[in-house]
């Protein structure tokens, strides 16, 4: 059964990440600048949305536990090379 994942905006910028999987739960604090959302959506999708895909990335990759407890989106890219454009694929599916 996939994770479920919730998403709250906390401050503009900031939110509030909650992995529900396995029987357990992780909280994670993401922040995610303009530019950077802008670059990934073109603006087309919500950034709940870019947030909660980057996160089934990440669960894909690495256990939940393993997730950084705050970051900045833009990290995934220094770990997982691959992330920018696997996101952009999946946003516009």
């Amino acid at each position: 059964m996939p994770a479920t994942i919730h998403v709250d905006r906390s401050t503009p910028g900031r939110f509030r990440v909650t992995v529900i999987e396995g029987g357990s739960q992780s909280e994670h604090t993401v922040s995610l600048k303009t530019g950077y959302y802008e670059k990934l959506t073109r603006k087309q999708l919500p950034e709940e949305a870019l947030i909660e895909q980057s996160f089934r990335f990440l669960l894909e990759r690495e256990p939940k536990e393993s997730i950084l407890r705050e970051f900045d989106l833009s990290v995934i890219s220094r770990y997982f090379p691959d992330y920018e454009s696997e996101i952009r694929k999946r946003l516009a599916a």
